[in-house]
């Protein structure tokens, strides 16, 4: 058994302001070496969704593991490899019972994992019965609130299961993350700037994630104008002063870019997303690596 410490500062907006943890939270995690042969039954909640839908073709297709349950309250019936778009069925219906299917990968003492894409007010409990059945669970819910992730947190620890919360499953986001940390200690202005096809959820959770992860390390950005109230400067995130302009263009690819400048020079982070597609790597990642976790972690990078 290897034991790992792990930090990470969980942030989240709420009522238009941010509500931090004080000092990054410590997380011990015990991990256990799963057999090799083992093949991981993988149940996604959220079949019917783009990303489930995305998440069966790449699970099916993924070495080491397999398929074993879709969960949705849409679609109920239908098999999971056809409407994902699969050449040939998987022969796995769309179910709503959860229970049943966790039954089942428990009495054939499989490895398994419960990827969780349904709605905030369902999390907990889906995670509890995953557990109660000795499943890890990963959960990609971008508008779960910090108090049900320091609920998970203390469950999980208890329990000793493996669960992974990811704001992000994008690989290339959380470099982006990392890039734009290591740039802040540098630069003392810092703008973001993303585009998106449609208006929904600006700003981001990317651009929120961003911001918070270069706030509270004793850089003040934007001083000249940090006071300013013209909407034409952006909205400010934060207490540090790192400003978001959101643009809104039918036709544009999903983008995030951070816009660092010193004396002379402009540097500048960017990431685009053209299609779910850029989450599965990530995905296939925490789903091989949550197995063998023994309480909760939080965000993609501690997998990196």
């Amino acid at each position: 058994m290897k034991m790992v410490s792990l930090c990470h500062p969980v942030r989240i907006r709420t009522c238009g302001k941010f509500a931090t943890r004080n000092a990054a939270a410590k997380v011990l995690c015990s991990m256990e070496t799963p057999p090799s042969q083992s093949t991981i039954k993988v149940v996604i909640i959220g079949a019917t969704k783009e990303i489930g839908r995305t998440a069966i073709v790449a699970v099916s297709k993924a070495r080491g593991m397999e398929l074993a349950g879709a969960i949705d309250s849409q679609g109920i019936g239908e098999d999971a490899g056809q409407i994902s778009g699969m050449e040939e069925p998987l022969e796995i219906p769309v179910l709503n019972d959860l229970t049943m299917v966790l039954g089942s990968i428990a009495q054939s003492r499989a490895t398994g994992v419960v990827v969780d894409f349904s709605e905030p007010s369902t999390v907990y409990d889906n995670v509890k019965q995953a557990a109660a059945f000795g499943l890890s669970s990963i959960v990609y819910v971008p508008k779960i609130e910090l108090d049900t992730v320091t609920e998970l947190s203390a469950f999980c620890e208890k329990a000793s299961m493996g669960c992974l919360v990811a704001p992000t499953l994008s690989i290339g986001s959380v470099l982006l993350q990392q890039a734009a940390i290591q740039a802040s200690f540098h630069y003392s202005n810092a703008e973001i700037v993303e585009s998106k096809p449609n208006p929904s959820d600006l700003p981001s959770q990317d651009a929120i994630q961003i911001a918070n992860n270069i706030s509270d390390l004793g850089q003040i950005y934007n001083r000249e104008d940090m006071d300013t109230s013209n909407p034409a400067r952006g909205q400010v995130l934060g207490e540090d002063g790192v400003r978001v302009h959101s643009m809104v263009l039918p036709g544009l690819v999903s983008s995030t870019s951070i816009n660092f400048s010193g004396p002379g020079e402009i540097y500048t982070l960017r990431h685009d997303v053209t299609n779910v597609q850029c989450l599965m790597p990530g995905l296939i990642l925490a789903i091989r690596k949550v197995v063998r976790l023994k309480n909760l972690i939080y965000g993609l990078e501690k997998f990196l």
